[in-house]
């Protein structure tokens, strides 16, 4: 998740929004995990799963989703990725400089 912050941090002023969604875990816990962990984009949590998994198909960790300025999936991650990879950065860049 290092390169999930990073990007987080560099970015947000481009444009890029960041936020980690967690699902059927206790709500207390996951504050907890993302305070010691130092994440810097915002923890959503989705308790019970529905909208995750049943919306979304995402069963497990961590799966990145790219949604346009209009909402739109753009494209989809699943497992872990360095996203400070130059191919990562400029795929990223490139969604971000769609209108």
């Amino acid at each position: 998740m290092p390169s999930v912050n990073r990007l987080h941090d560099t970015l947000q002023g481009k444009g890029l929004a960041v936020a980690l969604v967690n699902f059927r875990e206790d709500p207390a816990l996951v504050r907890r995990t993302a305070r010691e962990r130092g994440y810097t984009a915002p923890v959503l949590i989705d308790r019970s799963g529905d909208v995750t998994g049943r919306l979304y198909g995402v069963f497990g960790p961590p799966t990145m989703y790219f949604i346009d300025r209009q909402g739109r999936l753009a494209g989809r991650a699943v497992g872990p990725r360095d996203w400070e990879r130059p191919e990562a950065i400029a795929l990223i860049e490139a969604l971000l400089a769609e209108r």
